[in-house]
């Protein structure tokens, strides 16, 4: 019964391993040997899997499930007069902590209190009871989220800094929350990482009571970034999720953006990570609202997903998905993922989709995991597939790679490729970072160096990662390849996973933060060779991600970055980061001007034109990762920058695959007298959410494109449209002298 409580040094998780608590139910998708012979036998097989893995929920999922509260409870009620003081602290610590995750936040703070009281008759450190007092000021705050923002949610609420209908109502729980931070502040011995987080927190809450900045002791007090003072440096882009008909409820998942339904509308496929949670999937109708058809998509019993990805992998001209599911649950993890195959639409349009994961070949083992990419890395013409997986001390797997057949079916081709990895994959991105014409591989670890595995073109990749100096951050999470700066180059953008107050507060403050707490951006050159400009490139602030996605905003033909962030823990409440490219030459955070730094934690994230007015908005799926820590997802609409000039262009391979992923799109441009070029290439964008495979091209002031090339990787022609008018949609089919608009 007795678990030792993890110190603050090694930070503090709301979330407790369960490895002691849980029966050993071993693994539960180790190998999968039935292969059936149809799609409906094959979606049938699934249903039975996913029942299987929503019915063991509550005993297995250590984030979502109420075993670990129900044993503690029979714990705290077993204690009596003879229970020794520590273990009695203990329990009521761990008890109050677990009643935190399942959303009994009165439950938490009584027995928050009781171990409190406990405290003076135990030999535990004073750190013991620092730690206490902590959380039950975390628990007040969470009441205060529970009864203001979740309750009744406005416009502004839990945007940052917050303002407006932001400010809450319900004051008791900032205010009980405040008195506890402010007396933990004022300890001597309190640890310097707790009183980070504890100064991070308490500017948080009196922004709730829209107290901040001035009561907020200025020992402790944060300051905005330079620049978000005086004239708006950039617009605000206002959430209209909620009338939209997307403000949907619940925990962390991924999400799809594309026009499923060909009617020229982006579409939207919802995931939840809780695994008695199915797809969802919205329709946008024609007055710019989304109804939610996941009846009419086939997604009953399609339980679960950490994140989502999408391509059209049999090449028939429709758009299939990816479910990725298991993530963070080690050996209780192995769940199977879903390959969704695209049945064409319905009499109301809305496509069909049946469950093809068995009948394909990528379903014989099941490893947790969040991320994966489609690539032709064969430059056969049809899409293949690589899922990283997750190797943790309790459960040893490689990553995927399936050789797509061109049949329907996949091959593992995982241990003859070289693409193993067997470390906590986190993140996964295809790019030919070499110019070489095939493409190669990036994988980002956490706790581990990050992998580029160069494609050999005969079927093998090797690891050149610590060779061209890309092998970090050391706890990486979301990366992907792009062209951040318009050379025509493929640079790489890798996350860092650094967690909270200890990082933020400081920042905060105007203080620089060590080399181990910021991500990496590698420059390359296009031969092979990168360069870490992260620093001088702006990007070195504090990044907690999960959610991850860029897309060009302001339509300067630069592409920016927008980050979900957050943990499984309740006290990671830190802004979602909107990070703008100054031409390339600079970042900019400008998360507080546009009013997208939600405090709330950010999953899926797809950047889309949802309203077809030339500009890219933003999709967030949000929610946190255990029961009582659910949140609104948000849709952030672009209110357009004027005098900007835009290109929407889709792909219509034929000796490539059908949706050009790999193909790079090419606009050479004249604005204010002088030429240069803007380049995209067709994939879904970052690793943790998926834009529509298209290229959305900003072009600045330029009011004409001059050449317009596409380069198609199988062939490795380049295809080129002269004197081309901007601002419309268009499709261009591989080897045609000519484009069609849409």
């Amino acid at each position: 019964m007795s678990v030792a409580v993890r110190s603050h040094a090694t930070g503090i998780f709301f979330v407790l391993a369960l490895s002691v608590l849980v029966p050993s139910f071993g693994p539960l998708f180790a190998q999968t040997t039935d292969h059936p012979a149809t799609a409906e036998e094959s979606h049938a097989l699934m249903l039975k899997e996913l029942s299987r893995v929503r019915d063991e929920t509550d005993a297995t999922n250590f984030y979502i499930g109420d075993s670990e509260a129900r044993q503690l409870r029979a714990g705290v009620a077993s204690f009596n007069d003879r229970t020794p003081p520590e273990t009695a602290f203990d329990g009521h610590m761990r008890l109050g902590l677990a009643e935190l995750n399942l959303g009994n936040e009165a439950e938490a703070i009584a027995h928050l209190e009781t171990a409190r009281d406990l405290h003076a008759r135990t030999q535990l450190p004073s750190e013991a009871l620092a730690q206490c007092l902590y959380f039950m000021a975390v628990s007040w705050l969470r009441i205060a989220e529970t009864r203001n923002c979740c309750r009744q949610p406005g416009a502004e609420s839990c945007l940052f800094p917050l303002r407006g209908d932001g400010i809450h109502t319900d004051m008791e729980g900032s205010r009980n929350s405040i008195a506890i931070l402010e007396k933990l502040l004022a300890r001597d011995d309190l640890d310097e990482k707790m009183r980070a987080d504890a100064a991070w927190l308490l500017n948080l809450a009196h922004m709730t009571l829209g107290s901040w900045p001035e009561g907020v002791d200025e020992r402790w007090r944060i300051h905005l970034p330079d620049g978000e003072k005086g004239a708006p440096v950039f617009p605000e882009f206002p959430n209209v999720a909620a009338k939209r008909g997307l403000g949907t409820f619940g925990l962390a998942g991924g999400v799809v953006a594309d026009d499923f339904t060909g009617d020229g509308r982006i579409d939207l496929v919802v995931s939840c990570w809780d695994s008695r949670v199915p797809l969802r999937f919205f329709r946008q109708l024609p007055d710019g609202t989304f109804e939610d058809r996941s009846e009419a998509a086939n997604f009953a019993g399609l339980y679960g997903g950490l994140s989502l990805t999408h391509a059209d992998y049999d090449n028939d001209g429709d758009l299939d998905l990816l479910v990725l599911r298991g993530a963070y649950l080690e050996k209780f993890g192995q769940h199977p993922n879903s390959l969704l195959r695209n049945e064409g639409p319905g009499p109301d349009g809305v496509p069909r989709f049946v469950d093809v994961t068995f009948l394909s070949g990528i379903g014989d083992l099941s490893a947790p995991t969040q991320t994966a990419d489609f690539a032709d890395f064969d430059l056969d013409g049809d899409l293949d597939l690589f899922i990283g997986n997750e190797t943790t001390a309790s459960l040893r797997v490689p990553c995927q790679l399936f050789r797509n057949e061109g049949d329907g079916t996949f091959t593992d081709v995982t241990a003859t490729s070289g693409v193993e990895n067997f470390r906590y994959t986190k993140g996964c991105s295809w790019g030919d970072y070499d110019g070489d014409g095939d493409p190669d591989l990036y994988v980002a670890n956490l706790d581990g160096p990050n992998r580029l595995y160069k494609n050999y073109g005969n079927g093998s990749f090797i690891d050149v990662a610590a060779g061209v100096g890309v092998d970090g951050p050391e706890r990486s999470f979301p990366a992907w390849f792009w062209d951040f700066n318009n050379d025509g180059n493929l640079d790489i953008f890798a996350s860092n996973y650094t967690t909270g107050g200890r990082v933020y507060w400081p920042y905060y403050r105007g203080e620089t933060l060590a080399d181990g707490d910021i991500a990496a951006l590698y420059v390359g050159d296009g031969k092979g060779g990168f360069r870490n400009a992260v620093r001088e490139l702006g990007l070195d602030a504090p990044m907690v991600p999960m959610g991850s996605n860029f897309g060009d905003l302001n339509n300067d033909g630069f592409p920016d970055i927008y980050l979900g962030t957050g943990t499984p823990n309740y006290a990671d409440v830190v802004p979602n980061l909107l990070l703008v490219n100054q031409r390339g030459e600079r970042f900019k955070d400008r998360s507080v001007a546009a009013r997208m730094g939600h405090l709330q934690k950010g999953h899926g994230v797809a950047f889309a034109d949802f309203d077809n007015d030339g500009d890219l908005d933003v999709f967030e799926e949000m929610g946190g990762a255990v029961p009582g820590d659910p949140y609104y997802d948000a849709l952030f609409e672009n209110p357009g920058f004027p005098g900007t000039h835009w290109l929407q262009v889709r792909l219509k391979g034929t000796h490539c695959n059908r949706s050009g992923i790999g193909s790079r799109v090419r606009a050479v441009i004249a604005e204010n007298g002088e030429e240069r070029s803007v380049y995209a290439w067709i994939n879904s964008g970052g690793s943790f959410g998926s834009n529509p495979l298209m290229a959305h091209l900003g072009l600045g002031a330029a009011t004409q494109i001059k050449r317009l090339e596409i380069f198609w990787p199988v062939t490795g022609e380049t295809q080129s449209l002269e004197s081309v008018p901007v601002d419309q949609r268009i499709v261009i089919t591989e080897g045609s002298p000519d484009y069609e608009s849409f």
